[in-house]
C-alpha cells in the first residue's frame, strides 16, 4: 500500500491500521475490520464511522444495566471529584467499605466476606485459592466446556484447547474435567463420576468443584433441573468445595439475582463480575466467614492483593448498579424479556433447516446451528447481523451457537427490531 492509499485515519480501515501498529497482533481480530465504538448509551452503540447499532451482546454481558446508566455515570463523575484512587489493603478507600456492605446484604449467606477484584480471572483466582486454604487439598474438579479465564490458575480449570494449548508446560497438573450434562441420564453418570473423583485417594485430593450454573463461552448450555443442587450435595460430602462461577450468569442476567437461585442452592464460594460494576471493572469473591476465614489475619502484608484493590471509581460504578439492580428491578425485567425472547425465537425459527435449538433463560439466550465443515456458522450469521445494525456473538466450541445477552434496559420496541434482525440474518443465510 503507497502513500496514497493509506486509509483514513478516521475510518475503519485507518482505527484498525493503527491499532495493528500498537498493539499484540493476538488481541483483536482484524481479519474482517471490527466497528470501533465511540459512543453507547442504553442498549445502542455508535462507531468511529457514525453507523449506529443495536446491542445485544451487553458488550460480553456487562451491561446488564445498559451502557452508561445515568445513576452509574454521575456515581463514578462524582467520585472523580473527591478521590480517584486510594491504598485498597493499606489505606482503604471509604467507597470500599460502603461497596462491601452493600453487596453483602445481598449474599445467600448471613454474614460473609469478599475479596474484591478487577476481573472475573481474578475472583476465580481468589476462589481456588480460598478453597486450598479452607480445605487444604489443591485438586479441582472443572467441567468439559468451561471457560474461568485466562490467568494460570483460572486457566488450569478452563477447557479450550485453544487457550490452554500454548501454555500447557505452565498449568498446575490437578484439574480433572468431567462432562457437563444435557439431560438427565448424563447428570446421573456425572454425578457418579464427581463422586468417584471425590473420594479417590488421589495424588492431589480434590478441594473445589467449579462450575458456571449455565456456560456461557460454551454456548448457553443449561443444566438439567436438580443438577447444581445435587453437585453441591456429594461436593461437601467429599470434603470439598462447591465454587459457582457467577461472573456471567449473576446479578439478574438469567431472571433471578443468582444462577444457582434456579436450582435452590447455595454454593460455598460465589464469583461475581462482569455486570457487578454497572461498567467498571470489578469482581468479587464471596463466601461465609466458615469458609473466607480460612484465611489469616493480615499482619501488614496480606497474601493476596492488588494495586487496585477497591478501586474507588470500580467501587462507585459498583454502588450505582446495585442501586440501579433494585429501583429497576433489573432481574424481573430480565426474566420478563428473556420469556418474550425466547418464546418469539421459538416460533420464528421453527422449521429452519439450520437451526437445532433455541434455549436460554432470562437474557442469556442461544440459537444453536447445524455445524458446517467450512465456517462457524454462529460467527456467520453475527457478521450478517453486524451489517444490518444489529451486535451478537458467537459461542460454543465451534462457534455454532449464535449468543444474546442484552441490556435488561431495553425497550420493547428495541426487543423485537433485534430479534427481528437476527432472525432475518438466520434464515437469509441458510
Amino acid at each position: 500500500m503507497g502513500p496514497d492509499e493509506l486509509p483514513d485515519r478516521g475510518s475503519a480501515a485507518g482505527w484498525a491500521a493503527r491499532l495493528a501498529q500498537v498493539e499484540s497482533r493476538n488481541v483483536t481480530f482484524l481479519g474482517s475490520i471490527p466497528p470501533f465504538w465511540t459512543h453507547a448509551s442504553g442498549g445502542a452503540v455508535r462507531d468511529a464511522a457514525n453507523r449506529d447499532y443495536l446491542d445485544f451482546s451487553g458488550a460480553f454481558g456487562v451491561a446488564l444495566a445498559g451502557h452508561r446508566h445515568g445513576l452509574v455515570v454521575d456515581r463514578i463523575r462524582e467520585q472523580a471529584g473527591r478521590l480517584v484512587h486510594g491504598m485498597g489493603d493499606i489505606h482503604p478507600p471509604a467507597i470500599k467499605v460502603e461497596f462491601l456492605e452493600a453487596l453483602a446484604a445481598l449474599l445467600p449467606w448471613r454474614s460473609s466476606g469478599t475479596i474484591l477484584g478487577l476481573s472475573g480471572s481474578d475472583a476465580v483466582e481468589a476462589a481456588l485459592k480460598t478453597a486450598q486454604l479452607a480445605t487444604g487439598r489443591s485438586g479441582v474438579i472443572a467441567f468439559e466446556g468451561s471457560y474461568h479465564g485466562l490467568t494460570l490458575g483460572a486457566l488450569a480449570a478452563t477447557d479450550r484447547e485453544h487457550f490452554r494449548r500454548p501454555f500447557t508446560a505452565r498449568l498446575a497438573d490437578h484439574v480433572r474435567f468431567v462432562p457437563f450434562p444435557a439431560s438427565q441420564s448424563e447428570a446421573e453418570a456425572v454425578l457418579t463420576r464427581v463422586s468417584e473423583l471425590l473420594a479417590r485417594n488421589a495424588p492431589v485430593p480434590v478441594g473445589a468443584v467449579i462450575v458456571e450454573p449455565i456456560q456461557g463461552r460454551a454456548g448457553v448450555r443449561i443444566p438439567p433441573t436438580g443438577f447444581l443442587a445435587e453437585l453441591g450435595r456429594r461436593t461437601r460430602a467429599g470434603g470439598a468445595l462447591l465454587v459457582a462461577d457467577e461472573i456471567f450468569t449473576g446479578m439478574g442476567r438469567t431472571g433471578y439475582l443468582f444462577a444457582c437461585d434456579h436450582d435452590g442452592v447455595v454454593p460455598d464460594l460465589i464469583c461475581l463480575g462482569k455486570a457487578l460494576g454497572g461498567g467498571m471493572p470489578l469482581s468479587a469473591c464471596c463466601g461465609p466467614p466458615s469458609v473466607m476465614d480460612a484465611w489469616p489475619p493480615s499482619t501488614g502484608e496480606a497474601i493476596h492483593t492488588s494495586t487496585f484493590l477497591g478501586h474507588p471509581l470500580s467501587c462507585a460504578g459498583g454502588l450505582a448498579f446495585l442501586a440501579v439492580l433494585e429501583a429497576d428491578d433489573l432481574a424481573g425485567r430480565a426474566r420478563r424479556l428473556g420469556e418474550q425472547a425466547l418464546g418469539y425465537l421459538t416460533t420464528e425459527l421453527e422449521g429452519c433447516d439450520r437451526v437445532v435449538d433455541v434455549r436460554g433463560r432470562g437474557l442469556m439466550l442461544g440459537v444453536e446451528l447445524r455445524k458446517r465443515e467450512d465456517a462457524a456458522p454462529g460467527a456467520e450469521v453475527a457478521a450478517r447481523a453486524l451489517g444490518r445494525g444489529l451486535i451478537v456473538l458467537a459461542a460454543g466450541q465451534d462457534g455454532e451457537v449464535v449468543e444474546l445477552t442484552p441490556p435488561a434496559t431495553l425497550t420493547r420496541k428495541e426487543l423485537e427490531k433485534g430479534l427481528k434482525t437476527l432472525v432475518s440474518s438466520i434464515r437469509s443465510a441458510s
